[in-house]
């Protein structure tokens, strides 16, 4: 039989290798800055300055720091970029390098491709770096995971295409006849995500020569969309292609084969025909159909079967190899990252019942369950694949085991410190929010009051962290004084025999499964059909057919003013504190009644691109804002919030006041609205496009002076000062925050009613 010669290539895998390491840091001090903000929200005023004298400064020439600032440091901006550099860069890269490695040996071949490998890298590289440009900037869509705009987003199809087509050239070129379990899920993944991509983020852009963007899809619609992508986000690139990793250096690290090879086969099939299915329960209680409610339930109990299956399947590869458990710091993180999968993926479920998430959602319980996942899953899971390749790529022995050992045990005890103290918080916030008096009030009227109550666990999540992001940087040092230590080894010389030619039919008393794994081609296009049925059936009826959505005549879409204000509310990232849907229950209809009890339907998000439900309420819910405050006081609670409500954890907004509002694409997003998504403008409400908003502005303006005398008496001042030094003075009706002002008026104001009807408690 003929032999043959090639070579591993392991450059690639060193490239994605650092870039997991590098962003791995970057991503944990993001989150570090995030967790800090929600407990020391003057944290921007202490670095860019503040005219507040109680607060610590390191600037002395007052706001003019933070008003250039433009939001770039707020809590908005700064989660959006946590998650996005956690998912995409660090668990995004250990994944490729992972990937890259294990598909080589696996397949027994090198790449199809090195040109494609590195425009893979390059590319992917390029895409994060453009995110974290767009986010400081304000540039971002506010949907979950996929905040990033419509240029990203194709730069993100093309890159995942230019993978897909190595992978598969790779697999098409390969020295073994069956596929190992790792690449079904590499495939799956793969299919997947493509499907998952491009089907969330189906937008129109506002001008081929901008970034802002409107979705497809409005209102219910969209929720649903974006939480198909958003859970299955977790699904096929935070799940999947880590259980690759899992079923491929889990059995090299422990040196023992996969426990069981059916177990395999059930979790692969079972876990991505099911998952796809679970995303709406994230939307229990919502305006989302009730019939797609429960369906997202049903599949999400049963996604404990092959979750668990998975993860017994990893843990009991290690039979008879405990002892190595001991003593090998790479084990260390894999037992304690599939455990961590096995608690996740358990209590996934439980939040999906309706029981227990009508107490846990929209509270930190949800912060807490998505952490354990993200640090110990994903983090741990990279980090034992870091652990295991770097001694092989640079030969030589790891610097330091017993700083690797400090790492693991800094990063253990930085998930407990994080994750509980959530935990509680959670159940305090949920149980607070619900609590009645016996005369039937509120006994926690002011949201302030169950902000306040959490405060001391938010300080032990951010000394978790610590903790966590302490050991990352031990494991920094041990890196690069292995790599010092060690010669890299970039082209590993192999050989094996020839894969000789074989028909694709099935063979006599080959099981289909064993036929399915040396026909990838089959294998691909039944991994799209699994994965494929659940979105289809799920996503179609609520996007064509009309009664899923029912309309409520007397919603109007926005005014231009408004819906300037909504992509400023957009800009800012609010909806990362503040959800904009009031769920069916006597404490939400009570604690956020403004001028209309009642709870949100779904008829009244019929004009919102994107939808703003939120995910969690660190301030209080939104949607019937509008009249339940005069304007002066929004005007004061954006300049500092902690002038209307001591206590507040919100950032503060000047800019906002100072910047004056960019009109020149409204009447663009007026014509995109009624030319495209058949928005009911009329064309003279176009026309007199600057007279409306002049109008509403003007009155906003009128009450914002007459409820505060020292806002009028500061523009006066400020009018005169202006006109002294010959300098221009914008008049407050053309400045940001009053089209901030006139869309939080708007909220929730369509309705009226006398009769409320709610879900029981």
């Amino acid at each position: 039989m003929e032999t043959q010669k090639f070579s591993y290539d392991n450059g690639i895998v060193r490239a994605f290798l650092i870039a997991t390491v590098v962003f791995g840091i970057v991503g944990f001090l993001l989150g570090l800055t995030a967790a800090l903000l929600l407990f020391y929200p003057e944290l921007p005023e202490f670095f860019l300055g503040t005219d507040d004298p109680t607060i610590k400064t390191l600037q002395s020439d007052g706001m003019q720091g933070l008003i250039n600032s433009q939001g770039a440091f707020g809590f908005g901006r700064i989660r959006m970029l946590h998650t996005s550099a956690v998912i995409f860069a660090f668990v995004g890269n250990s994944m490729f390098s992972g990937i890259y490695y294990s598909m080589q040996r696996l397949l027994k071949t090198r790449m199809w491709s090195d040109t494609l490998s590195w425009i893979h890298f390059w590319g992917w590289q390029l895409m994060i770096v453009s995110v974290v440009i767009t986010f400081f900037m304000g540039i971002n869509t506010s949907k979950e995971y996929a905040e990033h705009e419509w240029p990203i987003d194709i730069l993100i199809t093309v890159v995942w295409v230019i993978f897909g087509i190595n992978m598969f050239g790779t697999i098409a070129t390969r020295r073994v006849r069956h596929l190992y379990v790792a690449i079904w899920f590499y495939l799956g993944t793969w299919v997947a995500v493509a499907m998952l991509h491009i089907f969330n983020n189906l937008e129109v852009p506002l001008s081929f020569t901008g970034w802002k963007s409107y979705s497809a899809y409005s209102g219910v619609k969209d929720a649903l969309v974006q939480w198909w992508y958003g859970h299955n986000a977790v699904a096929f690139f935070l799940t999947t292609p880590v259980l690759g990793l899992m079923y491929y250096f889990v059995p090299k690290a422990a040196d023992r084969p996969v426990f069981s090879y059916k177990l395999s086969i059930i979790h692969f099939w079972s876990l991505i025909f099911v998952y796809i299915w679970a995303g709406p329960h994230h939307l229990q209680y919502t305006a989302l159909p009730a019939w797609a409610q429960a369906v997202g339930t049903g599949f999400s109990i049963m996604l404990i079967a092959p979750s668990w299956g998975g993860m017994l399947n990893g843990l009991l590869t290690l039979r008879g190899a405990w002892d190595k458990v001991r003593e090998n710091p790479v084990l260390k993180f894999f037992v304690v990252a599939v455990t961590c999968y096995g608690m996740a993926t358990f209590e996934g479920p439980l939040l999906a019942t309706k029981t227990v998430n009508k107490v846990g959602h929209f509270t930190d319980w949800v912060i807490g369950h998505v952490h354990l996942g993200a640090l110990g899953w994903n983090g741990f899971m990279a980090f034992g694949v870091i652990y295991f390749l770097v001694p092989i790529l640079w030969r030589t022995k790891l610097w330091s085991v017993k700083l690797a050992n400090w790492h693991f045990w800094l990063g253990t005890f930085g998930i407990i410190f994080y994750a509980v103290p959530l935990y509680i918080a959670g159940f305090t916030q949920g149980l607070m929010w619900k609590e009645f008096n016996p005369d039937g009030t509120l006994v926690y009227k002011n949201w302030l009051d169950t902000v306040t109550a959490i405060l001391p666990h938010y300080k032990l999540r951010f000394v978790g962290g610590l903790l966590y992001f302490s050991g990352a940087i031990l494991m920094v040092v041990n890196l690069v004084a292995t790599a010092r230590k060690g010669s890299f080894q970039k082209e590993v010389p192999a050989e094996v025999p020839a894969l000789a030619k074989i028909n694709k039919g099935r063979k006599e008393g080959e099981t289909f499964h064993l036929w399915l794994e040396r026909t990838p081609l089959y294998l691909g296009i039944l991994s799209f059909v699994a994965v494929a049925i659940g979105g289809s059936l799920e996503i179609l009826p609520t996007i064509f057919v009309k009664d899923n959505v029912p309309t409520i005549s007397a919603v109007k879409p926005y005014s231009p003013l408004e819906l300037e204000g909504r992509d400023i509310y957009i800009r800012e990232g609010c909806n990362a504190c503040h959800s904009q849907m009031i769920r069916p229950f006597r404490d939400e209809v009570v604690r956020f009644n403004g001028k209309n009890g009642q709870y949100s339907k779904a008829g009244e998000f019929i004009y919102d691109r994107p939808f703003l439900w939120g995910s969690k309420r660190t301030g209080p819910d939104l949607h019937r804002e509008g009249g339940a405050r005069p304007d002066s006081w929004h005007f004061k609670h954006m300049y500092n919030p902690r002038s209307t409500s001591a206590g507040s954890i919100m950032p503060r907004y000047p800019w906002l006041i100072e910047n004056t509002l960019d009109r020149s694409k409204t009447q663009a997003k007026l014509e995109l609205m009624k030319n495209t998504f058949d928005v009911p403008y009329t064309k003279s409400q176009i026309d007199s496009m600057d007279s409306w908003m002049n109008n509403q502005a003007n009155a906003i303006v009128k009450n914002v002076f007459a409820e505060a005398d020292d806002v009028k008496k500061s523009f006066e001042e400020s009018k005169a000062n202006k006109a002294k030094a010959g300098e221009e003075f914008v008049p407050l009706e053309k400045r940001e925050i009053v089209a901030l002002i006139s869309y939080l008026q708007r909220l929730g104001t369509d309705i009226k009613t006398t009769e409320v009807k709610t879900a029981s408690n």
